[in-house]
Formats: C-alpha cells, structure tokens, sequence
C-alpha cells in the first residue's frame, strides 16, 4: 500500500483538491487498491470544518468525486503513517519539519516539484482562483502519480 498525504495550511482547499484529484487518478488507472490517500493542515485553524464551497465548485465542474470531511491537523505520527507527505508550498513544508522533525527518510517534497517546477501552489482562499489552483494541482499529482508508477 502506498500511503500519500497532502498537506496545505488549513485543509480546506488546497490538499482536499490534491487528495480528490489523486484518488480520481488512481482510480482511473485501477490503482485504488494500491493507495491510500489522504489529507490534512499544518494549522488548527479550520480542523473539522468541510471543504471550502469553492474547492467543491471546481471539483464539481471537472467531475472529481468528493465526500463530505473535516480538516484536522497533521501530527507527529503521520511521518511513519505515510510515504509522501506532499506540501503545497515553502510555509507548508517548513511548517511540516517543523512538527515532524527532521526528514531522515526523505518523505517530504513540495507538490509542484513532480510537475518539474519549484513554484508554490497558489492558495485560493486568499486568490479568490481555485482554476489555476486546480490546474497546479492536477499536473503535480499526475506527476507524483507517474514517479510512484515508474518507481515500482
């Protein structure tokens, strides 16, 4: 089982549309059963709350499947619970080592980095634009999608 969670700062937006679109990926590569995929904030600020209405919108107009959940935080534990701890952006990742400690198994990457870019991924709750939020995202996890096939 490969274990992938994707972290932004409050798990409403940026890595729910990350874990939907992957799950949607995996799924249509009829590899569900090989993965497990989730994601979580690395603040307390919206933990339990649904995602944002506009991270539903934009996976709605592209057919992304989504359920109902609540934010939660990452923990210590969620460093040996998972293989890719995949941030959205510098604050994300810095803030991950921060609350994992030091990454000795190499297990924490910024997502746009499988899109072969060092951009950060835009948030859109201060951007208003889950589009090009959407479109970051997706090329990232078909990235990240494509070196966990080559890899295996």
């Amino acid at each position: 089982m490969i274990r992938v969670l994707f972290v932004c700062h409050g798990n409403i937006c940026r890595s729910p549309i990350a874990e939907f679109i992957m799950k949607d990926l995996v799924k249509k590569e009829g590899l569900s059963h090989q993965f497990s995929i989730a994601s979580a904030a690395t603040s307390t600020e919206e933990i339990g709350n649904d995602v944002h209405y506009g991270t539903k919108r934009i996976l709605e107009k592209y057919n992304i499947p989504f359920a109902k959940r609540g934010a939660r935080q990452i923990t210590k534990a969620d460093y040996e619970a998972y293989d890719y701890l995949i941030g959205m952006d510098t604050a994300n990742i810095r803030n991950m080592n921060r609350i994992f400690g030091d990454d000795n198994e190499n297990k924490i990457y910024k997502l746009m980095t499988f899109a072969g870019s060092g951009k950060d991924v835009a948030d859109p709750w201060y951007t208003g634009d889950f589009q090009e939020t959407y479109e970051d995202v997706l090329l990232g996890c078909k990235g990240l999608l494509e070196r966990i096939v080559n890899e295996s």
